[in-house]
Order: C-alpha cells, then sequence, then structure tokens
C-alpha cells in the first residue's frame, strides 16, 4: 500500500507542475472557448488518461527488457535531467508566451480551415453531408476527435510523457496511473474553466522552477535508493 501511494504522490506532484502552461493545458483553454466545454473537457482528458495509462505500461514493461538496475539508472538520470531542464525554463522565463502563441496560431488556423469547410457543407444536402463525413465521427463528435487529437498528439514525446514512463519503471505502476489521472483530472479541468486567465495569474518562472526542484529531489532520492537486481 505504501508503494502505490509513493507512485500517487509523485505522479500527482510531476503532472500538476509539468502541466500548467504546457501546450495540452492552453489547446484545452483555447478548444473550450470555441466549443461545448462538456465535449473539450471529455475529449482532451480521455486522451490524456490514454497516453498516461500507455507510457505507465512502457514503464512497467522496461524492467522485463532492461534490467531493474540499468532501468533505475535510467530514470534517476532522468529526473535530474528534466529537472535541470525546468530550472532553465524557469530562469529564461520565455516559455509561457511562446507556447500560447503557437499553440493560438495552431488552433486559429485549423479554426479558420473549419469555419471555411462549415461554410461550404451548409450548402450541400444533408444526406451527401453525412456521407462524406468521417467514419468516426458517426459515432463521436468531430469536437471531441479534435481535442482527443491535439491533446494525444501534443503530449507525445513531451517531457512529462517520459518522465510518466521512468517513474512507472521506478515506481508503483498503478500508483503512478493513479496520480497521473487525478493530475491530468485537475488541470484539464481548471484548463477548460479558465486556463487563459488562469495562467496568466500564475507565475510560469514559479511553476518551472517548482517542477525543476521536484525533478531534483525525486532524482536525488532515487540515487540514494537501492534497487534489487
Amino acid at each position: 500500500m505504501s508503494s502505490v501511494l509513493q507512485g500517487l504522490t509523485k505522479s500527482l506532484a510531476m503532472t500538476v507542475l509539468s502541466e500548467i502552461g504546457d501546450k495540452t493545458f492552453f489547446a484545452a483553454a483555447i478548444l473550450a472557448m470555441r466549443h461545448p466545454r462538456r465535449l473539450v473537457l471529455f475529449g482532451c482528458l480521455s486522451s490524456l488518461i490514454v497516453m498516461t495509462v500507455l507510457s505507465a505500461l512502457v514503464g512497467w514493461a522496461a524492467p522485463n527488457l532492461i534490467s531493474r538496475k540499468w532501468t533505475h539508472h535510467i530514470t534517476t538520470l532522468l529526473f535530474f535531467g528534466f529537472g535541470l531542464w525546468s530550472l532553465w525554463d524557469g530562469f529564461t522565463e520565455e516559455g509561457e508566451a511562446e507556447e500560447l502563441a503557437e499553440v493560438e496560431a495552431k488552433l486559429g488556423a485549423d479554426w479558420k480551415a473549419d469555419t471555411e469547410t462549415t461554410k461550404k457543407n451548409n450548402k450541400e444536402d444533408d444526406d451527401l453531408k453525412k456521407l462524406k463525413r468521417p467514419f468516426l465521427s458517426q459515432f463521436f463528435s468531430p469536437i471531441f476527435l479534435k481535442a482527443f487529437s491535439i491533446t494525444f498528439f501534443g503530449e507525445w514525446g513531451d517531457k512529462s510523457q517520459i518522465a510518466t514512463i521512468g517513474l512507472a519503471a521506478d515506481e508503483n505502476p498503478f500508483g503512478v496511473v493513479l496520480g497521473g489521472i487525478i493530475g491530468q483530472a485537475l488541470c484539464t479541468t481548471a484548463a477548460v474553466l479558465g486556463g487563459k486567465s488562469l495562467a496568466s495569474q500564475i507565475s510560469e518562472k514559479i511553476v518551472a522552477l517548482s517542477g525543476g526542484v521536484l525533478f531534483i529531489v525525486f532524482g536525488i532520492q532515487s540515487f540514494l535508493s537501492t534497487v534489487d537486481s
């Protein structure tokens, strides 16, 4: 039980400090300003849960492919590396403006394209529109699919995903998944309910520095802990 709790607390803290002000955080906030919040929340959160579970599964399987000792050392190096990366982002203090501008530009282009497509489709017959719709959108809302795909591919290969893999390799995977899901739910809900204004009130520098310190602490703890071969 203690191993589950340790994995949960580490994963929860890491997720919250990694996701606030992240690309997917801003994407959820901007999408929620243009589409129904319920669909955006459902799409973004579903994507993040799938990503968390997949990452934890990879981390859980890693010790079966590589020795436990090596996965422990790699995880320790990842924690130190991400800690220094976050501290660097905090001291340079350029991340938030660049991330927000990049996400707004990307979603703005998509929004314009969607608007033009909608105007064009409005002139067509309803039956013809139904036939032209992608197969999945017959069963899922296009807004859900958009929120899911933007979040999934935006999170793929991100620092938090790799850190989740490393954490699951070193801690109880169930605790890591549970903590990650709780953290993702908190961050995504905050983003959908008013993430853009919330992010403007929270110092990106403080978040980045806090995340960096947390990763360094995880790295020190991992370095000092013993591991069974």
